[in-house]
């Protein structure tokens, strides 16, 4: 059987995780809201003042899953906490387990840094995920709903001078 490993991405991984965002907004059905390119993330990922970051997983130097998060913070915990933005596993590498180490290797770094909370967010018609990240221990709170302004809306917002 062939190693997965984990490791903090680097620079040279860039191509490799912006080709499977592409994927996964396919696999959403979200790809007409993908503008990231190589270099957005790369500066995002590298650049002067980096505002997320990323572990890969690999089998024999092939990339095959992502998952890039960031630190937010609970004022209830007043703790930061570790956020996952998205995890992705290529097709043919799912059900091997590689999904539930990297998040294994996650919740580590959330335990190293002291996090008050690891969290992300899944959508409402992937059963499939939702009962992976259940099988993890993870709690699925329907009560809650994301907020989003982005664009025009957020723009307007912004632009309010009330």
């Amino acid at each position: 059987m062939t190693a997965f490993a984990i490791r903090p991405a680097q620079a040279a991984d860039v191509a490799h995780i912006h080709a499977m965002i592409v994927e996964l907004a396919v696999f959403e059905k979200l790809e007409h809201l993908v503008v990231a390119t190589e270099a957005m993330l790369h500066d995002a990922l590298f650049g002067a003042r980096p505002s997320c970051e990323a572990i890969v997983g690999e089998i024999d130097g092939d990339v095959v899953s992502f998952a890039l998060y960031f630190h937010n913070f609970s004022t209830f915990l007043t703790r930061k906490g570790l956020y996952l933005e998205d995890l992705y596993v290529k097709q043919a590498q799912r059900g091997k387990g590689f999904g539930r180490q990297m998040l294994v290797a996650l919740a580590q770094i959330a335990r190293q840094r002291d996090c008050g909370r690891f969290e992300w967010s899944v959508l409402d018609w992937n059963a499939p995920a939702i009962a992976f990240y259940e099988g993890v221990g993870a709690e699925v709170m329907p009560e809650w709903r994301i907020c989003r302004l982005a664009g025009d809306a957020l723009a307007a917002l912004a632009d309010d001078v009330r």
